[in-house]
């Protein structure tokens, strides 16, 4: 498997795999033409220096994705920190260990750039993903909170 930094040619792929999972309200169309938004959305995290959209390629096609964001912040002495966003793997090929292999060459990138911690966020409902998470090693440390604005 291969990681690398999403091509606007990915997205529909990309878009396809979000919307496997409408949790939350959620409204992800991945018919095509893809809505001009998503490629808003794009060329915005592709400008971030602090920002990279992931695919993981097996034999030529895409099976996963993920976004990562690195974020400064005043506690511990203005460490760094990592942050996972959107994993998806594509649904014929979970449960082939290619999950952590994306997640453990995340934690790598936040190492070589120095953060202090990973982080993450996953949606209550999924529970499947709570549990693999919990078998690489992460701790449920806080509760979150989301306000939807108008």
């Amino acid at each position: 498997m291969i990681f690398r930094d999403a091509l606007p040619a990915d997205l529909p792929t990309i878009v396809a795999m979000l919307a496997e999972e409408q949790i939350g309200g959620r409204a992800d169309d991945p018919s095509e033409p893809l809505d001009p938004a998503y490629l808003a959305a794009f060329d915005a995290i592709d400008r971030d220096p602090n920002q990279r959209l992931i695919v993981a390629e097996l034999d030529g096609a895409i099976v996963g994705t993920m976004q990562l964001s690195w974020l400064p912040g005043l506690i511990n002495r203005g460490a760094w920190r990592g942050q996972i966003e959107a994993v998806r793997i594509a649904s014929d090929r979970r449960s082939l260990g290619l999950g952590a292999a994306m997640i453990g060459w995340a934690v790598d990138r936040f190492r070589e750039r120095g953060c202090f911690m990973a982080q993450l966020t996953s949606n209550n409902d999924r529970v499947a993903a709570h549990r693999f998470y919990e078998r690489l090693g992460w701790k449920k440390s806080h509760s979150g909170f989301k306000l939807e604005l108008d």
